[in-house]
C-alpha cells in the first residue's frame, strides 16, 4: 500500500468519525445544528480526499456537477417552505437512490469496456444489489413526493392482485440478478433489473396512505443509505460503505420507532392500505358541535395555570409556528405554564413538528415527547390542539375496527378543557372521524390556524 493510499484511508476514517459524531448529535433538537455541522465537515473531507484519487482522468464533468448540484441544493435549502420539507426529504432520498443506480451501472460498463479488468462474482453481485435497492428507492421516493405534493392521490391506490404483482416483480428481479451473476456480459440482465425495480418502486408506495408517510419517508431514507453502502462495495470505497451503512441503520431504527408510535407493524404499514374507504369510527352527530370564537378562547387561556399545546400538520400548512410561539410566550409572561406535546408521527415526516417549532425559536426545553408529557394532560387546564387530528383521536383506544386502533395518542381528553383549531370537521389522514370534536369539554375554533392564533394573540394583547 502506497503512502497516498494510507493517507487517504486515514482521512476516510476521520470523515467516518465526523459522521458518527454528527449522527449522535442529531439525536437531540438541542444539538441537531452541531450534528449537521459535523456531518457536513465529514462529507467535505470525504469529497476532497476522493477528488485526489489517482484514477480520476478529468475533473471537467466533476466540476460541472458540483456547480449544478451545489447551486440546486443551495437554492432549494434557502427557498423551501416548511410545509414542503417532507417533499424535499422524499425527493432527496430518491436522488440518493438514483445516484447509486447510475454509479453502479457506470462501473459495470467501465469493467466491461476495460480489457484489463475482469468482472468477478463480487462485482456482479454488488452491482446487482446496488441497482435493486437504488432503483426502488428512486421511483418509490418520487411516488412519495407526488403524494405529499398532491399530484398523486394521498389515498391508498390498490390494484387488482396488487401484492401478487409485487411478488412477481421482486422474483423477476432476483432471477435476473442471478442470471447477471452467472453471465455478467449480458447487459440486458442488469437493465431488466432496473425496469422490474422501477415498476416495483411505484407499486410498493402507491397503496400507502398519507397517514403513513412519516414511516415511508424514514424507510426510503434507509433504502437510500443501503444503496449507497452497496455502491461503496462496488467502488471499494470505505467511506461510502460506512456512511451508507450509518444512514441505512439509523433509518431502519427510526422506521421502527415510527411503527411503534402507531402501534403497527411495518408489514401493516406497507400492505395495510390504511384509509382506503375514507371513513371509520362511530357515526357522529355534526350538529352536536358548538363553534367558539377567539375571544372565548382568550377568556379560558387567561384563567388557566397550565396549557399544553399539541401541534399537527395543520400548523405547518398555515405557517402558524411563529405567531403560536408569540402567543405562548405571552401566556408564559402572564405566569401560565406552557408546554408543547410532540407526537412522533405528527406531520408528514419524522421530526416535522420539532423542525417547525425550532424554526420559530421555541425553546427546546418546552418540547416534550409523547411518553414524557402524556401523564401531564390530567393536570392541564387547557389542551390546545393546533392542526392535529389522528394523534389525539380517542377512537384509537376504543374502536377495534378503526385503522388507528391501538395507536398511542396524546391524552388531550384528560385535560379540563380541550381547544381545537381546525378548518373543518374533516377526518385526518387515516380517514377516521374524530369523536373528540363532539365532547362537551371541547371548544372548536374553525379557521386557518395562523389567522385564528393571530386573532387570539391580538385579544391577549388588548386584555
Amino acid at each position: 500500500m502506497s503512502t497516498l493510499e494510507v493517507i487517504t484511508k486515514l482521512f476516510y476514517l476521520l470523515s467516518a468519525a465526523f459522521f458518527i459524531f454528527g449522527l449522535k448529535n442529531l439525536s437531540s433538537p438541542r444539538t441537531a445544528r452541531r450534528g449537521n455541522l459535523f456531518a457536513m465537515i465529514g462529507m467535505f473531507i470525504a469529497v476532497v480526499v476522493t477528488l485526489f484519487d489517482t484514477q480520476i482522468i478529468s475533473y471537467t464533468w466533476i466540476i460541472v456537477g458540483l456547480i449544478i448540484g451545489g447551486s440546486i441544493g443551495a437554492v432549494a435549502a434557502r427557498t423551501v417552505q416548511m410545509t414542503a420539507m417532507p417533499q424535499m426529504v422524499a425527493i432527496f432520498n430518491g436522488f440518493g437512490g438514483g445516484a447509486s443506480t447510475l454509479v453502479a451501472l457506470a462501473e459495470y460498463n467501465n469493467i466491461l469496456g476495460n480489457t484489463a479488468l475482469q468482472m468477478g462474482n463480487q462485482d456482479s453481485i454488488t452491482i446487482a444489489i446496488s441497482i435493486i435497492i437504488g432503483t426502488i428507492t428512486f421511483f418509490g421516493s418520487f411516488i412519495a413526493f407526488g403524494k405529499l405534493e398532491g399530484f398523486v392521490s394521498g389515498s391508498p391506490i390498490v390494484l387488482p392482485f396488487h401484492q401478487g404483482i409485487n411478488a412477481l416483480l421482486f422474483l423477476a428481479a432476483l432471477v435476473l440478478a442471478v442470471l447477471a451473476v452467472i453471465t455478467p456480459t449480458q447487459t440486458w440482465y442488469f437493465y431488466g433489473i432496473v425496469i422490474a425495480m422501477a415498476i416495483l418502486g411505484v407499486t410498493t408506495v402507491i397503496p400507502i396512505g398519507g397517514a403513513d408517510m412519516p414511516v415511508v419517508i424514514s424507510l426510503l431514507n434507509s433504502y437510500s443509505g443501503l444503496a449507497a453502502s452497496a455502491t461503496g462495495f462496488v467502488l471499494m470505497n470505505e467511506v461510502l460503505i460506512i456512511s451508507g451503512a450509518l444512514v441505512g441503520a439509523s433509518g431502519l431504527i427510526l422506521t421502527n420507532i415510527m411503527c411503534d408510535a402507531m402501534n403497527r407493524s411495518l408489514t401493516n404499514v406497507l400492505f395495510g392500505a390504511v384509509g382506503t374507504d375514507g371513513g371509520g369510527g362511530a357515526a357522529q352527530d355534526k350538529t352536536a358541535v358548538t363553534e367558539y370564537t377567539a375571544e372565548d378562547a382568550v377568556i379560558l387561556l387567561e384563567n388557566a395555570s397550565k396549557v399544553i399545546i399539541v401541534p399537527g400538520y395543520g400548523l405547518a400548512v398555515a405557517q402558524a409556528q411563529h405567531v403560536l410561539h408569540e402567543m405562548s410566550q405571552m401566556l408564559i409572561d402572564q405566569n401560565v405554564e406552557v408546554k408543547y406535546a410532540i407526537h412522533p408521527v405528527a406531520g408528514r415526516m419524522p421530526g416535522h413538528m420539532n423542525v417547525l417549532l425550532a424554526e420559530a425559536n421555541v425553546p427546546y426545553d418546552l418540547l416534550k415527547d409523547l411518553d414524557e408529557i402524556n401523564d401531564e394532560f390530567q393536570t392541564a387546564d387547557v389542551a390546545l390542539v393546533v392542526g392535529a387530528n389522528d394523534v389525539v383521536n380517542p377512537a384509537a383506544r376504543t374502536e377495534t375496527d378503526s385503522p388507528i386502533y391501538g395507536m398511542p395518542i396524546m391524552n388531550v381528553d384528560q385535560a379540563d378543557h380541550v381547544m381545537i383549531i381546525k378548518r373543518s370537521l374533516s377526518p385526518g389522514f387515516a380517514g377516521v372521524d374524530n369523536e373528540l370534536f363532539y365532547y362537551d369539554k371541547t371548544m372548536m375554533l374553525f379557521g386557518d390556524a395562523k389567522d385564528m392564533v393571530t386573532e387570539i394573540l391580538n385579544f391577549l394583547k388588548e386584555s
